[in-house]
C-alpha cells in the first residue's frame, strides 16, 4: 500500500522575521491579550520560526468494515517542509523523505514487484502536484495546518487546555475552508467539496505556551467519486500529528538518482482505470 501522508508542503511558505527565529520568547509574547483567530494564525509563523522538530503520526483510514493504522516518526524542516520519517504499516516498514514538494519512498520489494518497478530502483519518486487528485486530496494535517494563516473569529473555538506529552497547551477547533486548499483551482475546490460533503476542513490544534503547534488532529470522510457499487465505500481517517523537540538538525537529501525511479504517472493513471471501471 502506497502512503501519502504527512510532509507534503508541511507548514512552508510562513512570513518568518528574523527576530521571530532567534527569540521564541518574543515572539510568545507578541499574542497576549490576542484574540483566538489571531493567537491560531500566528501559530504559523511561530512553528516555522523554530526551524525544525521531531514529528510522530498515527493515521487510519476505515472502509469497507476494514481498517489500517500507518505509525511513523521522524523529523521535519518546519521551514520548508523538507522531512524524512519511517512508517510502518499491517507489519511493513516505508522509509520516506519529502524535498521540494516531492516524496520518496522506499517501499518493500513486494510492493515494489506489484508495481513491476525495476530490480534495481529501490525508490520510488512521486510529485503529488501531477497527481490531479489521485494521490488521495485531502490527507496531509501538516499542508492544511498552513491555511490557517487566513481564519477569522468565526472560524475559530477555544475548547481549553490540555497537557501533551508533558507539555501544556491550548486546544482550539479551527474552521478552514476547502476552496483555500485548492489555491485559487475552482473546478479542483468543486471536487473537494464534493468529495468531503462540505465547505471546511476541521482541524484541531493544541499550541504550547509559545504559540507553536503541538498536535494536530483532522477526521475526514472522504465520498468515492466515481465507479458502480462504491455507495458503501467512504473512507474515514483521522490523523493526529505531533511536533517535539524543536531545533532538532533535519537534514534531508534525496535519495541517488541512479536507485530512484519516477512512478507518478503510473500511479495517476492506475487511478483512473479505477474511477472508469
Amino acid at each position: 500500500m502506497l502512503v501519502l501522508t504527512a510532509g507534503v508542503s508541511a507548514c512552508s511558505g510562513g512570513d518568518d522575521s528574523a527576530d521571530g527565529k532567534k527569540d521564541g520568547a518574543k515572539g510568545a509574547s507578541s499574542t497576549k491579550g490576542a484574540s483566538e483567530s489571531q493567537v491560531v494564525r500566528a501559530a504559523h509563523q511561530k512553528t516555522t520560526a523554530a526551524d525544525s522538530a521531531k514529528m510522530t503520526l498515527v493515521s487510519e483510514a476505515a472502509a469497507a468494515g476494514k481498517t489500517v493504522t500507518v505509525r511513523g516518526a521522524g523529523v521535519m524542516d518546519l521551514e520548508d517542509g523538507a522531512s524524512t520519517m519511517t512508517m510502518t504499516s499491517q507489519g511493513q516498514k516505508i522509509e520516506q523523505r519529502v524535498l521540494d514538494g516531492v516524496v520518496y519512498q522506499k517501499a518493500p520489494a513486494e510492493q515494489r514487484a506489484q508495481l513491476k518497478l525495476p530490480e534495481d530502483k529501490t525508490w520510488m519518486k512521486i510529485d503529488p502536484a501531477k497527481l490531479d487528485g489521485a494521490g488521495g486530496q485531502v490527507n496531509d494535517p501538516a499542508e492544511s495546518f498552513g491555511f490557517t494563516k487566513g481564519v477569522t473569529d468565526k472560524d475559530v473555538e477555544k475548547v481549553g487546555t490540555e497537557t501533551i506529552d508533558g507539555t501544556s497547551t491550548t486546544h482550539y477547533r479551527v474552521k478552514v475552508a476547502v476552496k483555500d486548499l485548492a489555491q485559487g483551482d475552482q473546478a479542483k475546490a468543486d471536487q473537494l467539496e464534493k468529495q468531503l460533503g462540505t465547505s471546511t476542513l476541521p482541524l484541531e490544534l493544541w499550541l504550547d505556551d509559545e504559540g507553536r503547534l503541538r498536535q494536530e488532529t483532522i477526521k475526514l470522510t472522504l465520498k468515492p467519486q466515481a465507479g458502480e457499487g462504491q455507495k458503501d465505500q467512504a473512507v474515514t481517517s483521522t490523523t493526529t500529528l505531533k511536533f517535539t523537540d524543536f531545533g532538532t538538525e533535519a537534514d534531508v537529501e534525496a535519495p541517488a538518482a541512479a536507485d530512484t525511479v519516477d512512478v507518478t504517472k503510473k500511479l495517476a493513471d492506475a487511478s483512473k482505470a479505477q474511477g472508469t471501471a
